[in-house]
């Protein structure tokens, strides 16, 4: 088996590994809002495919609004004692 004689440098194992890298992905520009998206992939400002909307933001946007304010209407509400009786 072969067995190399020296030990090789970090810079050299680096040399050979350079290839190996992660690449940005290429990001285009949305035809409707005009912010950057991955291609073929749907747009995560505006919800807009190849011209058609396929996620309605503005709803998301409405449902995590309203589950706000009942999460913070929980918190203020004191711990009632109408559930409780002593038997």
């Amino acid at each position: 088996m072969a067995v190399p004689k020296k030990r090789h440098t970090k810079s050299r194992r680096n040399k050979r590994r350079m290839h190996i890298h992660l690449e940005k992905p290429s990001l285009t520009e949305c035809p409707q809002c005009k912010e950057k998206k991955i291609m073929h992939a749907v747009c995560k400002s505006c919800g807009f495919y190849k011209g058609k909307e396929v996620i309605d933001t503005l709803k998301k946007e409405k449902d995590q609004k309203e589950t706000k304010a009942k999460e913070k209407e929980e918190k203020k509400k004191p711990l009632s004692m109408e559930g409780l009786s002593k038997e």
